[in-house]
């Protein structure tokens, strides 16, 4: 599953747009009054203009060689979360993947994650341009194998890991759905911030067929 196209809302749209323009480098692709659009690898993210606070999980994927190459370039731009003291980076040995996280303009946490399974090495020097897609993005539910059940039944993904009680995943390693139950697991590792579901936009592409849903909070609206 490749995630094209997400839309978040933020609170923030300047210092959103600012923290990955200018800071970060990413490519801006389109801008207006109330929102702009960033070029990622196979995917487009964008943000749009909210009153209210939203706040969210998503990821970047990265070349599964670059993770300390990636570490150290983005030391130089923002702050990188720490995992446990005096760590930085995560290793989930069941997915054999190792990530870090930061906060974006919004305060949303974001994710680096490099997955070896995937062998997209790169000999380039690491740089915005070398991010290869927006790779997960959280969808907190009340019932982990009713959200699961819902994306198989209508959109031909798959449950990847985890359970299907407090913790699932729906997708594959070129893109997931994040499914916690908000109300057993109701923290974002490894911060101490409450989750919650978030309205947000998806368009994505599962078996050469390209799909979209809004997720309202709770409900997903094909």
């Amino acid at each position: 599953m490749r995630i094209k196209k997400l839309q978040l809302f933020t609170h923030k749209l300047e210092a959103e747009k600012d923290f990955y323009v200018n800071s970060i480098g990413m490519e801006l692709v389109s801008e207006q009054e109330d929102s702009f659009t960033l070029n990622i690898g196979w995917s487009e993210l964008t943000f749009t203009k909210s009153e209210q606070t939203h706040l969210y999980h998503y990821c970047f994927l990265i070349p599964a060689n670059q993770l300390n190459e990636a570490l150290a370039w983005m030391e130089k731009r923002t702050s990188i979360i720490e995992t446990e003291k005096g760590k930085k980076t995560q290793r989930f040995e069941n997915w054999n993947a190792d990530a870090f996280y930061f906060h974006d303009a919004s305060g949303n946490l974001a994710e680096f994650i490099v997955r070896y399974d995937l062998k997209n090495e790169s000999s380039l020097p690491f740089h915005a341009s070398s991010l290869c897609a927006v790779n997960e993005i959280g969808m907190p539910t009340i019932d982990v194998e009713k959200s699961n059940s819902f994306l198989e039944d209508n959109f031909n993904t798959q449950f990847w890991k985890g359970d299907k009680v407090r913790f699932g995943t729906n997708g594959d390693q070129e893109g997931l759905f994040l499914l916690p139950n908000y109300t057993i697991k109701d923290r974002w590792f490894p911060t101490n911030e409450i989750l919650r579901p978030e309205p947000f936009e998806v368009v994505f592409e599962q078996n050469k067929n390209e799909y979209g849903f809004v997720f309202n909070g709770e409900e997903i609206e094909i």
